[in-house]
């Protein structure tokens, strides 16, 4: 691997060719923070993607377009005499160091949880007026409800196991299996959503993860279904529901 010296030789050489690009390049010396703001989720999904199939070469350049991002921003930045990179890159420095007191300070802790309860405090201390303030409004729900639950988590809201947890999810089931109202029933189904990922969290499971799993998983199959189905010269949407359920577990076994 890269020694200390060749990892700071890289980005110095990156920072190079972003000025370069900056000055030189049509493209871009027209981008701003809006119009790289989509393109940084989209690399940001394609960098989920790489890390969900653990493909190390794709996690590599998915990495590398990343971090381009975000020193793009910060060149930005540094136009609008706002700030630059070091800037940045001390700023999270002195964050990691304030909120690890236990590495940097005199504070011990048993293990991770207390870790993470120290850091929601700490995040406090820095002038935070509400544990989830650091909730992102653009996360996606199920990824905001995993963040929400481990935030309040920190500061001791939480069910003492799963199986406490898992009858939030019964009681949410029923609400929303009585409930007639659709509007009523939208917001039960969404407590039943919550609180299904609540279990997953204390589980040790991942829901974002396991979902996007399922995702893949039915995309596949459903694909293999269709390739059977055209191999026989079978139309699927003629097809009767009871036929494409055979036609289903054949591909599962595919």
């Amino acid at each position: 691997m890269n020694s200390k010296q060749e990892k700071l030789e890289a980005f110095g050489r990156l920072l190079d060719i972003i000025d370069d690009l900056r000055e030189k390049c049509p493209w871009d010396k027209k981008q701003d923070l809006q119009s790289l703001r989509h393109l940084t989720l989209e690399e940001v999904y394609e960098l989920s993607d790489a890390l969900l199939e653990e493909n190390l070469d794709e996690i590599k350049k998915e990495l590398g377009d990343v971090l381009l991002h975000l020193v793009f921003y910060a060149k930005i930045g540094s136009e609008k005499e706002s700030f630059d990179i070091a800037d940045v890159i001390n700023s999270l420095n002195e964050k990691l160091i304030f909120r690890h007191p236990h590495i940097y300070g005199d504070v011990e802790v048993k293990d991770e949880e207390e870790v993470k309860q120290n850091w929601e405090k700490l995040k406090l201390k820095e002038g935070n007026k509400s544990v989830l303030s650091g909730v992102s409004k653009g996360t996606p729900s199920v990824v905001k409800a995993f963040r929400i639950q481990e935030k309040v988590k920190g500061i001791g809201f939480e069910f003492h196991n799963a199986e406490d947890a898992w009858k939030k999810v019964d009681e949410e089931l029923a609400e929303f299996h009585t409930e007639t109202d659709l509007v009523k029933k939208e917001q039960e189904l969404g407590d039943v959503f919550f609180s299904l990922i609540n279990y997953a969290r204390i589980s040790g499971i991942n829901p974002d993860s396991a979902l996007e799993r399922t995702n893949l998983k039915f995309i596949s199959r459903f694909q293999k279904m269709e390739n059977l189905a055209s191999e026989r010269n079978l139309n699927l949407s003629e097809m009767p529901l009871e036929e494409m359920d055979l036609l289903w577990e054949e591909a599962k076994k595919v």
